[in-house]
């Protein structure tokens, strides 16, 4: 099964967003990785997640290259030997996991090939739980709807990134969450930053004393600005801008009670 992102699984159609560079199309069951082949990074992925549906899946699979794309093309096991890099899931191990059984198992499974992966330091406590745990949090929010959210997550692919092993390593990435809002498409945005967790001097990566992962909620306009990401309808749904938060303004997270669903 490798039916992709489904643009039309809210009420509103939200197409899949589109970075402003060439990039290679991989669709799995129930989310899309658009690879920068030049980067060997994810511009973009979008999981369809169904919270009625979701199943409690053991654990599977192993890490491995797409061969849809070259491998010359992938940020692969190389880039994290031997460091202090984690393989972060962009999309969650248990987003697409949800329906059939079967179908539940190979959706999660497929969320182990290297494109849905991206290097993230290790060791930042809380900070990690509360950006794994935006989505389920949106999740919650959702259930006086009928629980179906989007989401998509990547990193910002910015020329500033730091070199290592042949790829640059992203010190920011963002996520925007969309579901079914009271009055129609609703819609958050979120930058994670770990600039203080990375330093490949020397090849040095989370150096002591470590820093904290931070997390911001932030206008999804800036989110598109800052990664040449075209968000599409996300940023007119972007409950932090009806606000009327002024361009550039973020909020830090320091617990999900910190986050504005409305």
């Amino acid at each position: 099964m490798t039916d992709g992102y489904d643009p039309t699984f809210l009420d509103a159609e939200v197409p899949l967003p589109q970075p402003a560079g060439q990039a290679i199309a991989l669709p799995y069951p129930r989310f899309t990785v658009l690879l920068d082949p030049e980067r060997k990074l994810a511009a973009v992925t979008g999981v369809n997640i169904d919270g009625s549906q979701l199943r409690e899946v053991s654990r599977s699979g192993d890490w491995r290259l797409d061969p849809r794309a070259d491998a010359d093309q992938q940020a692969g096991p190389d880039v994290y030997a031997r460091n202090d890099l984690d393989r972060g899931h962009l999309v969650r191990r248990r987003d697409p996991g949800w329906g059939a059984a079967d179908e539940a198992r190979d959706a999660t499974e497929a969320t182990f090939f290297y494109p849905n992966a991206a290097p993230q330091a290790s060791g930042f406590n809380q900070s990690k739980e509360l950006w794994l745990g935006l989505e389920d949090h949106v999740l919650s929010y959702a259930e006086t709807t009928d629980q179906r959210v989007s989401v998509f997550t990547a990193p910002v692919l910015a020329a500033a990134d730091p070199p290592y092993r042949g790829i640059r390593i992203p010190l920011r990435f963002w996520k925007v969450a969309a579901w079914n809002g009271p009055t129609g498409l609703a819609a958050a945005g979120f930058l994670l930053d770990q600039s203080e967790l990375v330093d490949v001097r020397e090849g040095v990566l989370a150096a002591p004393p470590l820093g904290a992962f931070r997390t911001f909620q932030v206008p999804i306009a800036e989110i598109a600005e800052a990664a040449r990401i075209d968000l599409g309808p996300l940023s007119d749904a972007d409950g932090l801008a009806a606000q009327a938060a002024r361009p550039g303004t973020r909020r830090e997270l320091g617990s999900l009670e910190d986050v504005r669903l409305r």
